[in-house]
């Protein structure tokens, strides 16, 4: 079958074969994920605003935790760059001690929602919502990161990293360091963007890791001076909540992230979820036990004091795509990340801070739907108008309100939709005026029908009928009637309301 991997059982030798018969397959899939982790895995750390070894605990922790839980069998978890806008602004506000404590609050929040069996409830969650979501996300990152790739302090909010581009092209322009800070990042760009053309062999490595390798040369040959990541060793990074972190989990600001940190993660994690699940052909998602074992990795990097973590789907098609059929690849990849912290976090120190920039660039364009919102504005302009206006509300105003505007809007627009009323008049020139309401009549409908009714005749009796009404609201009823009285009092006999059928 095109484009899906079938996972079929596969025949073992030896004793080693037959207890792993999959052994090869997720052993090779597990370097493939690995060598795309790395990167981004610090890549995110650094625009979170925090240690990159951060980042890479994170990644440990969804491939060793996360990794082992049921739920997907197939899909990897570790900090996403949909989260990243979050994070920073958490840590902005309210330091990197709280960060451990409100993502360890977020964590309990899943497996409670989980054991509850309200993971499948999040699909119910507009399509175009969650798109605009991962669009203004994009945005706010690539606005952000642009500043980083030339080597500036971007400004905190969205908006004022967007109107702030132009004065930065104009201080850009006037240091030779900005320019060559920036080509390093959109050479970063440039890399990642054409390895997809070259040769399936040369593909076997993941177009992110030559990008920041071959940036990783070129800047000691180049003889050029451009910021690096800081490196502090994994066990620094690790830094438990203190009884002042979870304290601050009282204050109403900090309330409002942990739900933040929640949605967010639990909406993207189960609809990479449904994204992976049409990659392959192995067991299906069970969503209740997959933000179970979401909030499981998110409660222990928590406690860590470690990044969030969702279910990416950049990971997650890489390992499908590079023939994983059990979850011993992502475990495999979180033992991977794991040796490398350890053994080679000098490595770290090698890498330029524009390189990670324009990985992340590279990352805020791909969540950015252009076709999708295209098609949506050629079918169905109301979505279209949903994802524009949450994505316009993140950059705005910040993530969690952002979210919640496209959410009303969702069910404003769904509502409006299953509101449609019919009212036909039947006038035969002599008797009483007949009006057959039909559909759904609610407030949202009540201005355009009672227009229409008081539209008629007042001089002849009218005859509604209501047979044909699937639903009546309160709001429609009371007005009905409160018509019918005036109608009746100018001067002639009452409206006589009918619901036949009823």
């Amino acid at each position: 079958m095109s484009g899906r991997v079938a996972a079929t059982p596969a025949r073992g030798t030896g004793t080693g074969g037959a207890r792993f018969p999959h052994l090869r397959q997720d052993f090779g899939a597990s370097l493939v994920v690995f060598l795309v982790a790395l990167p981004l895995c610090v890549g995110i750390a650094v625009a979170s605003g925090v240690p990159a070894e951060v980042g890479l605990v994170t990644g440990i922790v969804g491939g060793l935790v996360t990794g082992l839980l049921p739920g997907s069998s197939l899909q990897v978890s570790g900090p996403a760059a949909g989260m990243t806008v979050l994070v920073f602004e958490a840590v902005r506000a309210h330091g990197l001690p709280v960060l451990g404590a409100i993502v360890l609050a977020a964590g309990l929040l899943q497996l409670a929602m989980g054991a509850l069996g309200l993971g499948r409830w999040f699909r119910a969650i507009s399509l175009s919502v969650v798109e605009g979501m991962l669009a203004g996300i994009g945005l706010v990152i690539i606005a952000g990161q642009l500043y980083a790739a030339a080597g500036l302090k971007a400004p905190a909010s969205g908006v004022d990293k967007l109107l702030g581009l132009p004065g930065a092209v104009v201080d850009v322009l006037g240091s030779t360091q900005a320019l060559v800070s920036l080509a390093i990042g959109a050479g970063t760009v440039a890399v990642m963007v054409l390895w997809k053309k070259l040769p399936e062999r040369a593909q076997a490595v993941p177009g992110a890791l030559a990008a920041v390798g071959l940036a990783t040369v070129a800047v000691p040959l180049l003889g050029v001076e451009v910021g690096r990541v800081e490196v502090h060793g994994l066990l620094d990074a690790v830094r438990l909540p203190g009884a002042d972190a979870f304290g601050a989990l009282a204050t109403p600001a900090v309330i409002g992230t942990v739900l933040a940190f929640t949605l967010i993660a639990s909406a993207e994690s189960l609809f990479s979820a449904a994204a992976v699940d049409r990659l392959h052909d192995g067991p299906r998602t069970d969503y209740d036990k997959e933000l179970m074992a979401q909030g499981a990795g998110n409660a222990v990097c928590g406690a860590l004091g470690a990044l969030p973590m969702t279910a990416v789907i950049v990971r997650s098609s890489a390992n499908v795509a590079a023939g994983a059929r059990t979850k011993a690849s992502r475990v495999l990849h979180g033992v991977w990340l794991l040796l490398f912290a350890a053994l080679l976090p000098w490595a770290l120190a090698l890498i330029p801070l524009p390189a990670l920039a324009g990985i992340l660039v590279h990352a805020g364009w791909k969540l950015i739907p252009f076709r999708r919102l295209v098609s949506l504005w050629r079918t169905h302009r109301g979505e279209a108008l949903i994802l524009v206006v949450t994505a316009g509300s993140i950059v705005a105003v910040n993530m969690f309100e952002g979210v919640l505007i496209g959410i009303a809007l969702s069910v404003a627009k769904s509502a409006w939709d299953a509101s449609h009323a019919h009212l036909e008049i039947v006038d035969k020139g002599a008797g009483p005026v007949q009006a057959h309401l039909s559909g759904n009549a609610t407030f949202l409908r009540l201005p355009k029908i009672l227009d229409s009714l008081e539209a008629l005749p007042r001089d002849r009796p009218v005859e509604l009928d209501l047979s044909g009404l699937h639903h009546l609201d309160h709001a429609c009823r009371t007005a009905l009637e409160s018509w019918a009285e005036r109608h009746g009092t100018a001067g002639t006999a009452a409206a006589k309301v009918t619901a036949r059928g009823d």
